[in-house]
């Protein structure tokens, strides 16, 4: 079903359709949207996290422990990995969750020379929390669209991802 409204997108494709006839603005229309929604999306993610008592950046840390399942651990690098972060970046993460209490390094349980990043209790019990908050904020985000759109846009989303160059491959 179309939409009826206008956003400050359509905005930016007439401009430039008035401005640049002999260009095609049409990629704005996707992903300027997405790139505008990923930033109200994040700060609207945020207000929740901050009403919890997460600084930026923690959920992601807290929320990838948790869904590695028991023992709630992982080797930094694999952390850094998932989170697509710098290791610089990680350990000023963990640095932070490990004074607040929320994880703990410890030796890695198959190879004692290395270290893991472990869930505390008090972690687990946060995130537990946060994750019951967060997905009824996503939900509240979504509910815009009947289910049957968002899974398609999930799907369009997915294969949008998945069909991208990797970095560095794109157009000259």
């Amino acid at each position: 079903m179309p939409s009826s409204g206008r956003d400050g997108v359509d905005d930016i494709l007439d401009q430039w359709r008035r401005e640049r006839p002999d260009l095609d603005p049409a990629p704005i229309g996707v992903i300027g949207r997405i790139s505008r929604l990923a930033r109200e999306i994040e700060q609207r993610l945020e207000v929740g996290y901050r009403e919890h008592g997460l600084e930026p950046g923690w959920h992601d840390v807290l929320a990838t422990l948790r869904r590695s399942g028991p023992p709630f651990q992982l080797r930094p690098t694999d952390l850094t990995t998932a989170l697509m972060l710098t290791s610089s970046g990680t350990t000023k993460r963990l640095d932070r969750l490990e004074r607040a209490g929320l994880v703990e390094r410890t030796a890695d349980q198959h190879d004692r020379r290395a270290i893991a990043i472990s869930l505390t209790a008090e972690g687990r019990a946060l995130i537990d929390r946060v994750t019951e908050a967060h997905l009824a904020t996503e939900r509240d985000i979504l509910r815009s669209l009947p289910d049957a759109d968002q899974r398609r846009l999930a799907d369009l989303l997915r294969d949008l991802q998945i069909g991208l160059p990797p970095l560095g491959n794109g157009p000259a």
